[in-house]
């Protein structure tokens, strides 16, 4: 148990460092090609940041262990919204763009909404079946899962075109190199992706000590720690004023993990999906909407919204824990 606590510790250390080094380099990348923060945080970042939740669902798929693999990515979507945007609200104003408000979050929410659909795709109402929360709600087939990777892949191509489209202003501040930029982002990703794997396989250690199951623990445990570079990268952009790498980092890790990560995960093996987890992508997709009505009512976050936002991922937390 004290080894797993040193390191539990440890692996903080490296997820802070890295997270610094890679802003950094993906700061500096979108000023030297003249692209808008918020299109690396939707793509370089994202992706970086969603590199934990790739390894460890598409693992999960291939051991046939799907039940982590859809709880990761519905946990960490819920950890991504209410606790990373909150707690970059609690250090500054997190202002949100008509680009996110019209193009990126709604993707996000519709992706939510057509996994639910497929995961429905054989709910059975009667007989009380959702009285078992480990019951079989669904299934996320082979093709479903094609089909969100190509869906994937066109989001990210719309967004190569945006970028090309929306060139920046010359900057007139000295700039880093570019093979400086894209080693401190390998760097930065691997040292993030080390100290979070230490997290997660310390936390998943001292969690089965205190007898949880391999659900809540893919809920909360497994879903905390794949989200760590995702929260720390988000605080680290929005302190360095990096707000767009903050936002976009967050809403571009969810559509990664909804679409190319689950997606993937699904062809590999069909995505078994049970009550519990059919329950939690309604709530998530209800989280979203809630966080789109604070973005949208004044196209910012502040920091009594970050504190409900936070709130209410606890309260979540809690149910999921005594359900």
């Amino acid at each position: 148990m004290i080894l797993n606590v040193v390191l539990l510790l440890i692996g903080f250390v490296a997820l802070i460092k890295g997270a610094d080094w890679f802003v950094d380099g993906s700061a500096s990348l979108a000023k030297v090609f003249r692209v808008p923060s918020l299109i690396i945080g939707l793509t370089i970042v994202a992706f970086g940041t969603s590199a934990p939740e790739l390894a460890v669902s598409s693992t999960a798929a291939l051991q046939g262990s799907n039940e982590i693999a859809l709880s990761n990515v519905v946990g960490s979507n819920m950890f991504n919204l209410l606790v990373v945007l909150g707690a970059c609200a609690l250090f500054t104003k997190v202002p949100c763009g008509n680009d996110v408000l019209k193009r990126d979050f709604p993707i996000s929410v519709i992706n939510s909404i057509l996994v639910l659909i497929f995961s429905a795709s054989s709910v059975v109402f009667a007989g009380g079946v959702f009285h078992d929360m480990t019951a079989q709600a669904g299934i996320i087939s082979r093709i479903e899962g094609a089909g969100l990777i190509v869906l994937f892949v066109l989001y990210i191509i719309w967004l190569i075109k945006v970028a090309l489209n929306n060139k920046t202003d010359e900057s007139q501040e000295e700039l880093k190199p570019v093979w400086k930029c894209i080693l401190l982002i390998i760097v930065g990703i691997v040292i993030i992706v080390a100290g979070g794997n230490m997290v997660v396989n310390s936390a998943k250690e001292i969690a089965r000590a205190f007898g949880m199951t391999e659900t809540l623990i893919g809920l909360t445990v497994v879903a905390l720690g794949t989200s760590l570079p995702e929260l720390v990268t988000s605080i680290v952009a929005a302190r360095k004023n990096e707000v767009g790498l903050a936002v976009g980092n967050v809403i571009g890790s969810n559509i990664f993990n909804l679409m190319l990560i689950l997606g993937l995960s699904a062809f590999l093996n069909p995505v078994a999906v049970n009550v519990a987890s059919f329950f939690d992508l309604i709530v998530l997709i209800f989280m979203s909407l809630i966080t789109y009505v604070f973005l949208i009512s004044k196209k910012e976050l502040n920091r009594s919204e970050g504190i409900v936002m936070i709130l209410i991922y606890v309260a979540q937390i809690a149910f999921a824990i005594v359900r």
